[in-house]
């Protein structure tokens, strides 16, 4: 743990954790199989570093899959309250340095966020999927897995994204598509 880092009450920090300078850890948070950089804020609730969704089909049921790569956040994040973010079963989850995540986000595992994203409330990442920089996801959107969005791409609030999405689009809807096509169809409507 880094100097000048302020530790909230109930806070859980596991074996092997790296907590960078300056941070600050919210009341109540878990962080396991994690390196934060410097100046992250975690707010209360969070869990960071918990086993993804991963397991494998068998005749007699489940069988889990390990879950061997860990959570790197950067410098400059921000995790908001009760947000989860799974560490990676083949790589790390990163999330990008100056990149903010609001309240009640699902971050899945081998999932990489680049720099200065904006991720706001309710939003699910998939596992292995990629967000490029200076991506933002309006609220309540979902983003299947094993996709890439572009640079500076904006998906709507509740829009379901279901394929990749070029650099600089903009996108609504579920399926989401181009927000001129959204609101046309609305317009006909």
């Amino acid at each position: 743990i880094g100097p000048r880092c302020r530790i909230g009450p109930c806070a859980v920090i596991g074996s092997g954790v790296i907590v960078g300078e300056d941070c600050r850890i919210g009341a109540h948070v878990s962080l396991s199989h994690a390196m934060l950089g410097a100046r992250v804020y975690v707010h209360s609730g969070a869990r960071i570093g918990q086993e993804g969704f991963g397991f494998a089909s068998t005749k007699d049921g489940f069988l889990s899959v390990p879950q061997l790569g860990c959570v790197v956040l950067e410098d400059d994040v921000e995790v908001g309250a009760n947000t989860t973010i799974d560490r990676g079963s083949s790589r790390d989850t990163v999330i990008g340095a100056g990149s903010r995540l609001d309240n009640l986000v699902q971050i899945a595992h081998n999932v990489v966020v680049g720099r200065c994203c904006v991720v706001v409330a309710q939003v699910g990442i998939s596992g292995s999927t990629v967000l490029e920089d200076f991506v933002r996801v309006g609220g309540q959107a979902g983003v299947a897995g094993h996709l890439r969005v572009g640079q500076a791409a904006e998906i709507g609030a509740q829009a379901g994204v279901m394929s990749d999405l070029d650099p600089g689009v903009k996108v609504l809807g579920s399926p989401a598509q181009p927000i001129k096509d959204f609101f046309r169809q609305i317009a006909t409507l």
